[in-house]
């Protein structure tokens, strides 16, 4: 194997385990908000996120303006994610969050065609219609939103749109995924602080002591470790060695792995019929991980388009003396 194609299993494997752990976030996020109120949350959990990655800002000496501007953008757009995603998980099932999350698979092929000039691919459409279908299933067919799940869409909105701004950010820095992650982090932190203080007329609780409170802070070291470091991280490293649309249908397995959490561990019910329905999306997601051929015919394209070329150059060559 190649060393590209090497490069691209560990980002595809390291997308799989994000939609793992991301999916078992909307339980532990539901955990942690029995504690403690969604702005604190997200302020404590992406607060500690930065402190962590602080020593990775060294990175930023000599960057352009323009860079830091665009992680900062990547940093507010994730801000609006998470704050319609946590306000939504605590006035919906976690289940049917993680479900709905999912149709950001969906949108992400038609906001990259339009912001990156990327056609979607014959199979990128298979697996978005095979998401479609499972989220359809999950819903049963009809969706009338309730004002959590409607936050949740949003959410998922919002997700397709900061892939492919992350890509194109990603795409044009020299910066590294950490340093991304770190100041993506601090945005968010700071942006939910300042949020808090518009809007909240009560300052925040004191946090949750250690006695007593084992539960929250385990859902809070879960949260930092895996769902915020290892997650953004891998998304940033794969975002840059792939397309925005292979990196949300290799994530979208995130729902079934939610949903099956929240049965284990939450005891929320789903029918047959909805696990039918994130079988469909995770088969989507094996999909988008397969290096398909090409069809012979755009092969065959390709090849007489470079004999072309090469014949042409050969004619138009200057004779040397």
């Amino acid at each position: 194997m190649s060393a590209p194609n090497r490069l691209l299993w560990i980002s595809d494997l390291m997308l799989l385990a994000v939609a793992v752990v991301w999916g078992t976030s909307y339980g532990v996020a539901k955990i942690a908000l029995a504690f403690y109120p969604v702005l604190g949350l997200l302020a404590l959990r992406f607060g500690i996120t930065f402190i962590v990655l602080s020593p990775a800002l060294r990175a930023l000496r000599g960057v352009t303006p323009s860079t830091i501007a665009g992680a900062i953008l990547c940093g507010v757009l994730l801000l609006g994610i998470f704050l319609a995603e946590t306000y939504g998980v605590a006035n919906t099932h976690a289940s049917n969050a993680a479900f709905l999350i999912s149709l950001c698979v969906v949108l992400t092929p038609l906001v990259e065609w339009a912001m990156l000039r990327r056609r979607p691919t014959a199979m990128d459409w298979i697996a978005v219609a095979l998401s479609l279908a499972g989220a359809a299933m999950v819903t049963g067919g009809v969706l009338v939103p309730t004002g959590g799940d409607a936050l949740i869409l949003l959410a998922a909105m919002l997700r397709a749109i900061v892939v492919c701004v992350t890509k194109r950010v990603m795409r044009d820095s020299t910066l590294a995924p950490l340093t991304v992650t770190a100041i993506q982090a601090g945005t968010v932190a700071l942006g939910s602080l300042v949020v808090a203080l518009a809007i909240v007329r009560q300052p925040l609780p004191p946090l949750p002591a250690f006695a007593g409170h084992g539960a929250f802070w385990l859902a809070i070291a879960y949260l930092v470790i895996a769902c915020t470091l290892f997650a953004f991280f891998a998304q940033n490293y794969a975002v840059k060695r792939s397309s925005p649309t292979r990196v949300a249908l290799l994530m979208g397995g995130e729902p079934a792995f939610g949903a099956l959490f929240a049965y284990l561990w939450l005891g929320e019910q789903l029918s047959g019929w909805a696990w039918c329905g994130g079988g469909l999306m995770v088969l989507a997601s094996l999909l988008a991980t397969v290096q398909w051929p090409a069809p012979a015919n755009a092969s065959t394209a390709s090849a007489s388009k470079a004999s072309a070329s090469k014949a042409n150059a050969s004619t138009h060559r200057p004779r040397q003396a």
